[in-house]
């Protein structure tokens, strides 16, 4: 690490950290400037605010199928996933039959999970992950992670391709997904995405949100500290969250090998 200081009367000088060149400026004017960012930080808080209210004034579509999920304490519908609460987010987490593990990003969302559960009950919302895979493989690749969290097999029903995160080789090979309420270029079988469901005190299960693409960032709480960073996420143009591995791989994995959810629209 090389750090230039500023020389005695300049006002602003260049400082170097590693392949990193900015303006280094003094403190008052540090000040005056951060003022001017902090306005700006507040109008997006209170855009934020706004966006939050029409979300919830969105209206909200019951669900009448029957979805029927593979659980550890056995098999469960998608109201008793509820747990006795009255709401319920679904992370829609990319890990299909067969595959070696689960995707390496949407791992990166899980490893924030356990942590927010708790203070999640306090206000009578449920966690729980949904993926494609077995049971069995599931619970193995839960096993090798740490991860608490409610976890539970869609196998077997339609649940995944009801919500727009998982298609068929055939939409696949048209190049242009129904994924993120539109036209998605990018040929996958699998996407990410979180969902949230309320219950009313008949038992009536409502889907009332879903986000896809980097709406996903709601989960990634490291996302949210890195952007207060000086070099922010430090991703390459392109790659996206190519750098994110399992935490569990972080020292042994090869530097080009990359993460499975890499576009940032």
């Amino acid at each position: 690490m090389t750090i230039t200081e500023p020389k005695e009367g300049n006002k602003q000088m260049t400082t170097e950290i590693a392949d990193m060149t900015h303006r280094t400026v003094s403190r008052d004017e540090w000040l005056a400037e951060r003022r001017k960012l902090l306005k700006r930080e507040k109008e997006m808080t209170r855009l934020g605010d706004e966006i939050a209210r029409e979300r919830r004034a969105l209206p909200w579509v019951r669900v009448d199928k029957s979805y029927v999920f593979d659980a550890p304490g056995g098999r469960r519908t998608l109201a008793e996933l509820f747990g006795g609460r009255r709401q319920l987010l679904v992370q829609h987490f990319m890990l299909a039959p067969e595959w070696e593990a689960g995707c390496p990003s949407c791992s990166f969302m899980a490893d924030h999970t356990d942590g927010m559960t708790v203070h999640l009950a306090q206000r009578d919302t449920a966690f729980v992950a949904v993926s494609r895979a077995p049971l069995a493989e599931i619970e193995a690749f839960r096993r090798r992670m740490g991860w608490r969290f409610d976890w539970v097999s869609s196998h077997g029903t339609d649940f995944n391709r009801d919500f727009r995160v998982t298609f068929t080789p055939e939409e696949v090979a048209k190049g242009n997904l129904d994924y993120n309420y539109g036209g998605w270029p990018l040929s996958f079988e699998e996407w990410p995405g979180v969902s949230a469901f309320t219950m009313n005190e008949a038992g009536q299960v409502f889907h009332t949100y879903s986000t896809y693409g980097r709406g996903v960032e709601v989960m990634m709480g490291t996302y949210r500290m890195l952007d207060l960073t000086a070099k922010g996420r430090d991703e390459e143009e392109g790659d996206g969250m190519g750098w994110v591995r399992h935490h569990d791989r972080y020292e042994t994995a090869p530097a080009k090998a990359g993460g499975c959810c890499r576009d940032r629209s």
